[in-house]
């Protein structure tokens, strides 16, 4: 413990020390009408050219993102196109003969490369083999972050000390502070499942939340956090009123990040659908529904993917739920707005 509260003093003071970079009256979807992972209108030709064998429109999206600088939208297209390649992978293995030196193929053959490793029961021992891999991808362009977030990903599941985390992760800090992927990354290395705990989640998750600007994706970060507690069967029990408290802060907090954005929009869509099961978790279900309605037809394998064995049946469930219980908490005059158990 002493250890990981270490580390945890070492996160937050990396993050701090480096300078900041760059209503609802809509009616729900009806069922058929909500997609799973669709892409948005720059990932799209891609994902089609490479469904043909062609490589090219891959590599000026990421080319783009790496000159603007759009890491966050690097690191989304990135994730896209490594999972694609993980079924379909013959138009990187053109991309690589044509240019082997491209950054951006670089990157996606290294994050390829960790995701293969990851889904097997090896994954320690062949996460060790990708290293090298990884950091080819960030010596190509120092200026990157994703490479960095992706060697987070790889320390976590290689077991790294607290020191090689740490260390790792203020690299990732120096290019950019706000990262949301590092983030995520080093909150997934705090969490109860790996080498911290829910409270240390909670609080990397509510500083990381306060240094980083209001329309940051890091304003989600301790609805996160929040949602692992929410999922942890074994804390249920134990769970107490300030955890709860605390994860309604979150979850209010991220409803202000929500509300920046139009309804249907894309970009927060994945945020919206994460708020989206800790308002209904929370028996906030007049809110939820809310969310719903803001996340139109985007539909995101995260966080439905980790609660239920088909994602899109996960959030057609907890949707219509919410639907049956907003309506059923207005026919009562007097019922508390946030009802449900635990509600506040």
């Amino acid at each position: 413990m002493v250890c990981t509260m270490a580390l945890l003093r070492t996160l937050l003071r990396s993050a701090r020390s480096f300078p900041y970079g760059p209503g609802v009256t809509a009616e729900l979807p009806p069922d058929d009408a909500v997609l799973l992972d669709a892409p948005d209108e720059r990932l799209a030709p891609a994902l089609v050219s490479a469904a043909l064998g062609d490589f090219e429109h891959a590599a000026k999206l990421l080319a783009v993102t790496r000159d603007a600088a759009e890491w966050e939208t690097r690191d989304r297209c990135l994730t896209r196109l490594v999972a694609f390649a993980g079924s379909r992978d013959e138009w990187l293995t053109r991309w690589l003969a044509a240019a082997p030196r491209d950054p951006d193929a670089l990157l996606v053959k290294a994050g390829l490369a960790v995701r293969r490793a990851w889904a097997s029961p090896a994954h320690a021992e062949l996460l060790r083999d990708v290293a090298p891999l990884i950091t080819a991808a960030a010596e190509a362009d120092p200026r990157d972050p994703v490479p960095w977030r992706l060697a987070l990903d790889h320390a976590r599941g290689t077991h790294a000390t607290h020191t090689v985390f740490g260390e790792l992760w203020e690299q990732a800090v120096r290019r950019s502070p706000h990262h949301h992927g590092c983030h995520v990354a080093a909150l997934e290395y705090l969490s109860a499942s790996w080498y911290g705990s829910h409270r240390e989640c909670l609080d990397f998750a509510e500083r990381a939340a306060e240094d980083a600007a209001g329309d940051s994706l890091v304003q989600t970060l301790p609805a996160r956090a929040a949602f692992a507690l929410l999922c942890d069967e074994r804390a249920a029990a134990r769970r107490t009123s300030v955890q709860d408290d605390r994860i309604d802060a979150a979850a209010d907090l991220a409803i202000g990040f929500s509300s920046l954005f139009p309804a249907g929009d894309p970009w927060p869509a994945e945020a919206r659908n994460l708020l989206a099961y800790v308002l209904a978790a929370r028996g906030r279900d007049a809110e939820a529904l809310e969310q719903f309605a803001l996340i139109g037809p985007y539909v995101t394998s995260f966080p439905w993917a980790r609660v239920s064995e088909d994602a899109l049946d996960g959030f057609l469930r907890t949707r219509s739920g919410a639907r049956l219980r907003a309506a059923s908490s207005a026919a009562l005059p007097g019922r508390p707005g946030h009802g449900g158990p635990g509600g506040h």
